[in-house]
């Protein structure tokens, strides 16, 4: 491990294509996933790709790789702006460490490691949601009406708010500098490391809030839009989230025992 240069502010045309560049990013994603939860609901319109249900027919390698793209699109979408300070304080010290005529890499490669965490975890997604469309907890447009499901989902993402994890991985994602001075290594392997294993971190932090969305709707724009939001706001807001993470955790809890409740048991 090698130990960053301290650290100075970036140059404003530094940040100028560092911003548009996340904006892009983010900004294509987001546009993308808004177009199919659009196509979804307008199939008589465009030809639009549906996950198999039942027996109507076979899954195949091109329905499991739509999925596969459909909830990667959506992390990059949601996560693409949680990450901007870190992104922003690894373009920093990059910079210092170019100026310097020390081992540098590109900000792209940091934030492609960080991508392939995500990536990972969308395959899991996947996995988790294609036998559900199999046994027909979820319709083809990504909504359930078994409240046991919900319920479930719901209750383990409030626990999980909670828990000792959330807390580690959440105070990784809220302090930039600290995790570069304690994670950081040159060069260009070095960046993509670091945006892995920064990006494991970040799944470690948001899975179970991502999972709630197959709970409402994994293509429900509403929710989508609110989970980006709050995690944002989780990464960012100055004050302790501890309390953020209970009162969260709590509702979720709530809001899950009422869905069990409806469950004709």
């Amino acid at each position: 491990m090698n130990t960053p240069p301290p650290v100075a502010g970036l140059s404003p045309q530094d940040k100028k294509i560092v911003v548009s560049g996340l904006i892009l990013v983010a900004g294509v994603s987001w546009l993308y996933i808004i177009y199919m939860a659009w196509a979804m609901e307008n199939m008589h319109l465009v030809d639009m790709w549906m996950p198999p249900m039942g027996g109507m027919r076979a899954w195949t390698a091109w329905d499991f790789l739509m999925l596969f793209l459909m909830w990667y699109i959506m992390m990059i979408a949601m996560m693409t702006p949680s990450v901007s300070p870190m992104v922003m304080m690894f373009t920093t010290v990059s910079r210092q460490k170019k100026l310097k005529k020390q081992p540098y890499a590109p900000t792209f490669i940091f934030l492609a490691g960080y991508l392939v965490a995500w990536a990972l975890f969308s395959i899991f997604a996947s996995a988790i949601q294609w036998p559900l469309h199999g046994i027909k907890l979820l319709d083809p447009m990504m909504y359930t009406d078994s409240y046991l499901l919900s319920g479930a989902i719901l209750l383990l993402a409030g626990v999980y708010q909670m828990t000792p994890m959330k807390d580690a991985c959440l105070n990784q994602c809220r302090t930039p500098l600290g995790f570069l001075m304690a994670a950081w290594k040159d060069g260009k392997s070095g960046a993509f490391q670091m945006g892995l294993y920064h990006g494991m971190f970040c799944v470690g932090c948001c899975w179970a809030l991502m999972a709630v969305l197959l709970a409402v709707g994994v293509m429900n724009m509403l929710w989508v839009l609110l989970i980006a939001v709050f995690v944002l706001l989780e990464k960012i807001l100055p004050f302790s989230p501890t309390m953020t993470r209970m009162i969260t955790g709590a509702g979720l809890i709530i809001w899950g025992g009422y869905w069990l409740s409806l469950h004709p048991w």
